[in-house]
């Protein structure tokens, strides 16, 4: 599942998706069994303002068309679930960006990493001397 336009100037979610999309797969993800209808979703979302069912309903559709949701009939009503957990789909996203940009930018991309590691708390390095460690030992 492949993000095709990644937005540096956003947080969160909404570097990956739309605001609403980002709001729909929050609702959906943070739900207790990640499966809601459009109306479940529409009553969460309503809290902030107002959207309509069809305003809804387009997006999530869309969001099955994209691959980040799935559709299932339940009698009448439709319920969707994300794909991938968010930690997954998380994970992979953060690859696919880390692939893209070594491919691209090789070195500089490195070496802009290490730069901000001057403000990484210690565990986070220790787990990256552990990776390089193993690397080197392949």
């Amino acid at each position: 599942m492949k993000i095709h336009k990644f937005k540096y100037n956003e947080r969160g979610l909404n570097r990956f998706f739309g605001p609403l999309e980002a709001k729909i797969m929050n609702v959906l993800w943070e739900s207790r069994d990640s499966e809601g209808s459009i109306r479940d979703v529409q009553a969460k979302l309503e809290k902030e303002k107002d959207l309509s069912f069809n305003t809804v309903m387009t997006v999530m559709n869309r969001l099955v068309d994209k691959g980040f949701l799935t559709k299932r009939l339940q009698g009448r009503t439709s319920l969707f679930r994300p794909v991938l957990p968010k930690e997954q789909f998380l994970e992979e996203q953060s690859k696919e960006l880390t692939h893209e940009l070594m491919e691209e930018f090789g070195p500089l991309v490195v070496s802009h990493m290490l730069d901000e590691l001057e403000e990484a708390d210690p565990e986070l390095m220790k787990k990256l001397e552990q990776k390089i460690k193993d690397l080197k030992e392949r």
